[in-house]
């Protein structure tokens, strides 16, 4: 299996400067694992749209995943 690209859009940064720095690590970590995996146990599709959602901590991962150019575009980091 290829790997994906990972994409981040830009409010993700914005709504990574409020969670604490050791959370930070973790999420990029399970982000990270999404370039071999993007859809590992426990993602989840959301209802009514192309989006998944995996869940790190307290944190929600929420991304889409574009298989025709392999690239996983992370679009929201939050709680």
């Amino acid at each position: 299996m290829a790997s994906y690209r990972v994409e981040f859009k830009r409010s993700v940064a914005k709504d990574l400067r409020s969670i604490p720095r050791s959370d930070v690590r973790r999420i990029l970590k399970r982000i990270d694992a999404l370039a071999d995996d993007p859809r590992p146990h426990g993602a989840e599709k959301l209802t009514s749209s192309e989006f998944y959602r995996v869940c790190q901590s307290a944190y929600r991962i929420v991304y889409e995943i574009r298989d025709d150019i392999l690239v996983v575009v992370i679009s929201l980091s939050g709680r």
